[in-house]
């Protein structure tokens, strides 16, 4: 995962990272082929409302649905433990990412400048509501 991380994002986690969040039981999902890492999807929730914290698909398995999939048996995970509302953020440029996440129900709600850095740029924050029953579909309804 940590392999997928640096070749995905110009700013990656480091491999602790990884080790925390499984150690604190997060639901934290890895995509497998055939005893290959395709692709991970973590996030943290409290109450009703969930973060999407990080996602990732290693480069040679892009444009195969695995990031879909795994949103959607996060979004799943994440209805299942109670989580009415999912936020995540991404890069403003990251318009292939922001595609998938309005293709889901997400909608911008927010911009935070200057969020990110290596390059610096603003982060846009995307929210949906989860509708209880439907597994692994985000509700466009806000």
């Amino acid at each position: 995962m940590a392999a997928i991380e640096r070749a995905t994002f110009s700013d990656p986690w480091p491999a602790s990272d990884f080790a925390e969040c499984v150690a604190s039981g997060m639901p934290f999902l890895v995509a497998d082929g055939r005893g290959t890492v395709l692709g991970y999807a973590i996030a943290h929730g409290a109450a009703d409302e969930a973060e999407i914290l990080n996602v990732g698909v290693a480069p040679a398995h892009r444009r195969q649905g695995v990031g879909r999939a795994l949103v959607e048996q996060l979004l799943a995970a994440l209805r299942d433990a109670g989580a009415r509302v999912v936020y995540l953020e991404v890069r403003a440029s990251n318009v292939i990412a922001r595609r998938l996440y309005e293709s889901m129900g997400f909608q911008e709600v927010a911009r935070r400048a200057r969020y990110y850095r290596r390059p610096v740029e603003d982060a846009v924050i995307l929210r949906a509501a989860i509708a209880a029953g439907r597994t692994g579909q985000a509700s466009a309804k806000l």
